[in-house]
């Protein structure tokens, strides 16, 4: 396995079953009261686990308001109750900033619900559970929950849920969003007051809060029993599965980064490598959309097969929602890394994110929690991942899931791509950071992508094996476009510098027998920015061959779309 590729691997962002400075629970001294076991819990979570040993706490909220908080905390350990408590606990984690980061408090106190729960479907929300009562007003569209709209209450519970990007606090919300507790303790609903849910026809529904046992009693209607029929592509209870869809598109479903016992990936990958030769497939989905994480690394032997299939002319389609998380968001990343196109919804989780959890327990409540232990930063790992930051994965092409098509069975990102078999088009990210990698790919598709033996060992040391610029680099290699490091890496993933950038372009215009025409060099010099350094002699040759855009800030490393334009430069001069 090569270093790179063991990097994500124990970066992988996942449950780990490893234990993090884990005390078995204390017991409690009989002459301690209520309040020193709370803060001792506190100072446990704060110091211990947050300030002590997350990779970086501070990184999104500074240190003065988690002492803040903390000191606020401190000011009502006497008088709160055992929820509010709870709940303060959970601020303070959230104060991180970080989805892996997480305390789990559901089972510690008795808390209070109201009778409902939401779907949210494209970018509006809908009742999908109600008391029998109110089934009439089953599947209607919900505008404002305690008066606010839905998105400001949304907001308002980001003060308690972990979350480092909107798609992941709107899930965390919809699977909080019935806790009457929350509402009081962010103030929304006055203690023991009801719930106002306003629908979009006008009407408002009034929720009282129930405790647990009033809630088991209640009979509720269900959305999910009026879904007519189950789609092919639903959830299966399996880690992965694969199927044709029809003569043209072969689906993969890859439900969790674990390997199954009884189907090890390396015969999985295998049988859709038969699959994939029995058929003439022009599309591949890879369905991420049910994938919560585990080891970004298990499902190396499947891309490895899908590369194959797309170096064959196949298209690989990735499909990723708010559920596509950990791991699996790296796995998704790295489906653009080959080149694919992503459609859906944002994912729930960022392409750089903290991660590698371990988990803990606090001394006196038992209440567990996980905290993450990495910072795994694709922003400098993968070509695809460059410029971008803590911040939800987005579809490269947004289909949302229809209510309409849910109710009916209907997968409506898998229908939309059977309806539009043309191939599809990548987000482009023009102002993103120009890397090595892709720089020598859109030199090598300027020259028309020439025929290039790839063979078994990877051009440079340090390759994944499946980026689509690969056949880039054995071009490039093979050239002397592009020789590497004396250790044979290539830092692909890497910013380009502009010296670079002309290096490559001077080599490359050397390859095709182009030189400088006296006659047609540009007027003046090579700029200030550009004229002192190592490869002058590239740059002065990429400089007077044109090759370099004249208004280009040359103190800022280039961009993606400056890329672009001295790749078609290339191209023009070889015409």
């Amino acid at each position: 396995m090569r270093p790179i590729r063991q990097f994500l691997r124990r970066c992988a962002a996942s449950f780990l079953a490893a234990a993090l400075l884990c005390t078995a629970a204390l017991a409690a001294e009989p002459e301690k009261t209520k309040a020193d076991q709370r803060r001792e819990d506190l100072e446990f979570l704060y110091h211990t686990v947050l300030a002590e040993n997350h990779p970086d706490l501070f990184a999104h909220t500074p240190e003065s308001e988690f002492l803040a908080l903390k000191k606020d905390i401190e000011s009502r350990l006497e008088t709160e109750s055992d929820v509010e408590f709870l709940l303060d606990l959970q601020c303070l984690t959230a104060l991180a900033g970080d989805s892996h980061t997480t305390l789990s408090i559901g089972g510690a106190a008795e808390f209070r619900a109201y009778p409902l729960a939401l779907l949210r479907q494209g970018e509006r929300w809908y009742l999908s559970a109600v008391s029998r009562e109110n089934e009439k007003l089953l599947g209607r569209e919900v505008t404002k929950l305690a008066g606010k709209p839905v998105g400001e209450a949304v907001d308002a519970f980001g003060v308690l849920l972990s979350s480092d990007n909107p798609a992941h606090l709107r899930r965390s919300f919809r699977q909080s969003c019935n806790v009457a507790d929350i509402y009081e303790y962010l103030g929304l609903v006055e203690a023991g007051a009801p719930l106002a849910v306003t629908l979009k026809s006008g009407e408002t529904l009034s929720l009282e809060p129930m405790d647990m046992a009033a809630m088991n009693r209640t009979e509720f209607a269900r959305l999910a029993d009026r879904i007519a029929k189950t789609p092919a592509t639903a959830a299966a209870d399996a880690f992965y599965f694969a199927k044709p869809l029809d003569r043209s598109t072969y689906y993969i479903q890859y439900n969790a980064c674990r390997e199954a016992e009884d189907l090890p990936m390396a015969d999985f990958a295998a049988s859709v490598a038969r699959d994939l030769d029995a058929g003439s497939y022009r599309r591949v989905l890879l369905d991420l959309r049910n994938n919560g994480g585990g080891s970004d690394g298990v499902i190396w032997p499947l891309l490895e097969v899908l590369r194959e299939e797309m170096d064959g002319g196949a298209e690989l389609v990735g499909l990723i929602g708010e559920a596509t998380f950990s791991s699996a968001l790296i796995n998704a990343v790295e489906i653009q890394e080959m080149g694919g196109v992503l459609v859906g919804e944002s994912a729930g989780g960022s392409v750089c994110h903290f991660g590698a959890v371990r988990v803990f327990s606090l001394p006196n409540s038992g209440v567990r929690g996980q905290l993450s232990s990495k910072y795994i930063d694709l922003n400098t790992l993968l070509d695809a991942g460059a410029g971008r930051g803590v911040e939800a994965l987005e579809p490269d092409v947004p289909v949302p899931q229809t209510l309409a098509d849910t109710l009916a069975g209907r997968d409506t990102a898998v229908e939309w791509l059977l309806a539009h078999p043309g191939k599809l088009v990548p987000k482009e990210y023009p102002g993103a950071p120009l890397t090595r990698g892709r720089f020598i790919g859109q030199l090598y598709e300027a020259l028309g992508s020439p025929a290039v033996e790839t063979g078994e060992e990877l051009p440079f040391a340090d390759g994944f094996g499946i980026e689509w610029f690969l056949p880039a680099l054995a071009w490039a290699k093979e050239t002397g476009v592009a020789r590497g490091a004396a250790d044979g890496t290539f830092s692909a993933a890497r910013p380009i510098t502009w010296r670079e950038a002309a290096a490559f372009l001077a080599r490359t215009a050397e390859a095709r027998g182009l030189r400088p025409d006296p006659a047609a060099q540009r007027m003046g010099p090579v700029p200030a920015a550009l004229s002192q350094g190592r490869e002058q002699d590239a740059v002065t040759r990429a400089w007077d061959l044109g090759l370099l855009p004249v208004r280009a800030d040359f103190t800022e490393p280039p961009i993606r779309a400056q890329g672009l334009e001295m790749a078609k430069a290339l191209s023009e001069l070889l015409k």
